[in-house]
């Protein structure tokens, strides 16, 4: 099945000269979802690994799932004031602004392995802040997996020292 035909294209949004990737158009259609899952599954196939962060909310929707079949532990990561616990919150930038993100601080053992899971690849300024609240916890991350790549925001160069997945590059 062909993904990429599975995923709107929305020029300008959410600002001009952007194209946004929508996949909720992928999200409705069970085969193109299943898909989805199994092919980022499948990138992990090789890795020995022990948790799964997923930041929300696509995270969610691809690293539960991933999880689930793997028989691993899930991490959510949430925005800022989302945890009831303590928390490990790092800022980051956006294509279009900033944000921070939070971790629970005892979500992770120390040595513990990680692969990280999201919807999307841009600029990698979510993913790094993930890894670097992994690594201050002292777990390890072991891979990162993403269904799209935006090739041209460079992303991996800023993941550059970690195992980089991804289904669909544009």
């Amino acid at each position: 099945m062909d993904l990429k035909s599975k995923i709107r294209s929305i020029p300008d949004f959410p600002e001009k000269g952007v194209i946004f990737r929508d996949i909720t158009t992928l999200l409705k259609e069970s085969e193109a979802l299943q898909q989805a899952i199994e092919q980022m599954q499948h990138k992990l196939k090789d890795v020995d690994y022990d948790v799964i962060l997923g930041p929300e909310s696509r995270g969610f929707l691809f690293g539960m799932p991933i999880a689930y079949h793997q028989k691993k532990g899930f991490v959510p990561v949430r925005k800022k004031g989302k945890l009831p616990a303590e928390t490990i919150c790092k800022e980051y930038a956006l294509e279009y602004g900033t944000a921070a993100i939070e971790i629970h601080k005892d979500a992770l053992k120390k040595g513990q392995k990680v692969v990280i899971v999201d919807d999307l690849l841009a600029t990698g300024g979510t993913a790094k802040a993930i890894v670097e609240m992994v690594e201050e916890t002292g777990a390890e991350v072991v891979a990162l997996d993403f269904l799209i790549e935006l090739k041209d925001l460079k992303g991996r160069e800023v993941l550059k020292n970690y195992v980089v997945e991804s289904v669909l590059q544009y």
